[in-house]
């Protein structure tokens, strides 16, 4: 039995050293922020009990916030930064989402995207497109980006979610470049303490998710999210946390899907957390004339 314990130590261990995140980050801070003579202390047992509580603490959510976002990359050869627009974003437990993106001026609909977490629906309305089908990524992506919106993508982003009991989680430290608000030619290699969590897929392990907590305050700053090839999938970056209700929670965040090549900027104006959600509220009506594709 011990013998099996410590292989299958070995095995997680092994799997968190040879997946490495392919993205580089570089956070920028205010130099009054960074004191590396005066950094926090944590174990593993406290930095997910963090992840925990927080998550528990956290049944719904109801905001609204300004949507920005960037499509392009090496694969495209350009990137486009599209003008952003205002959104509202209806989250409840377990796995229920709903996300408006309103054009600007005009203030009707760019997108409209409800969730149950086995299927999801989404109309365009200025394509005159509405796709429904499995909540998951698709095996085939779209040429046109705002067709490969997934639930997903928003539910793992905005919130941690809780490390499950029979999933293991690993600590790993690590450091994070930081740069100057004033003096851009000015960096700083601050440690991080990374919480790996490694889940049981079938016959075999896999990480799922890297979850980056800053040593200043102790604070996730950075999650990646992983596919089952051992690719990151989304990237979400934290930044400006502040007290909603009681909820630590950032006022800014940044999702990044580097297969796709898309970038979405998240900046919260108002949210309410753990108010009652109606059912009706995560209903997406087909509209009349729309195009209608069905993933499988």
């Amino acid at each position: 039995m011990q013998i099996r314990s410590a292989a299958r130590s070995l095995g997680i261990a092994v799997l968190v050293l040879s997946i490495s995140g392919c993205l580089v980050h570089t956070r920028t801070l205010d130099k009054r922020q960074v004191n590396i003579s005066n950094l926090l202390v944590a174990d593993l047992p406290q930095l997910a009990e963090r992840i925990n509580s927080e998550a528990r603490k956290i049944h719904s959510l109801s905001a609204t916030v300004e949507i920005a976002t960037s499509l392009g990359g090496s694969k495209k050869g350009k990137v486009t930064d599209i003008q952003q627009i205002k959104g509202y974003i209806l989250e409840k437990d377990p796995d229920m989402l709903h996300v408006i993106g309103l054009l600007p001026i005009v203030r009707s609909r760019a997108f409209d995207m409800v969730s149950d977490g086995k299927t999801f629906k989404l109309s365009i309305p200025p394509m005159n497109k509405f796709i429904e089908g499995p909540a998951g990524d698709s095996p085939q992506p779209s040429a046109n980006t705002l067709e490969n919106l997934r639930p997903h993508v928003f539910f793992d982003s905005l919130l941690l979610h809780e490390i499950g009991p029979n999933d293991v989680a690993v600590l790993e430290q690590s450091t994070d470049v930081v740069q100057d608000t004033k003096n851009k030619k000015k960096t700083w290699e601050l440690p991080d303490y990374i919480v790996n969590v490694i889940v049981h897929d079938g016959d075999a392990w896999r990480l799922q998710r890297k979850i980056f907590f800053s040593r200043i305050d102790l604070k996730p700053h950075r999650q990646m999210i992983y596919d089952r090839n051992g690719a990151v999938a989304t990237e979400a970056i934290y930044d400006n946390f502040a007290d909603f209700q009681g909820v630590n929670f950032p006022s800014q965040i940044t999702i990044n899907r580097p297969k796709e090549e898309y970038s979405i900027q998240i900046t919260i104006e108002k949210i309410e957390v753990n108010k009652p959600l109606a059912e009706d509220q995560f209903v997406l009506a087909q509209p009349p004339g729309a195009q209608v594709k069905v993933l499988k």
